[in-house]
């Protein structure tokens, strides 16, 4: 029952502001610091540029790969290249050769 003399609360007013104030700080936190985050997204970026990087090498690992295949292949084999295969798989060279070993897989 209500009556003429109601005293009214201060309080009441700070409610509203108050919870919007926790909704913001909780959101702006984990805009920063969550899972999907600033911070997250930095990571993302750090780790996507090394594997760029880690996928240009195994490019061009792969280009000199094919271009050694190419040279071997039964359409154009060249005897220069089968005989430096075989000398490298074999490890076999001859007294008055000077052997320079250049690993294909560098």
């Amino acid at each position: 029952m209500w009556t003429r003399y109601h005293k009214k609360r201060k309080t009441g007013r700070l409610i509203l502001p108050a919870v919007t104030i926790a909704f913001l700080g909780y959101f702006g936190y984990h805009s920063v610091h969550g899972e999907y985050g600033l911070i997250a997204a930095q990571r993302f970026e750090q780790v996507r540029f090394e594997r760029e990087r880690e996928l240009a090498g195994l490019v061009k690992k792969r280009k000199s790969l094919e271009t050694q295949v190419q040279l071997m292949s039964d359409g154009s084999l060249e005897r220069d290249m089968i005989d430096e295969e075989a000398r490298y798989q074999l490890n076999v060279s001859r007294p008055d050769e000077i052997v320079i070993f250049n690993s294909y897989m560098d």
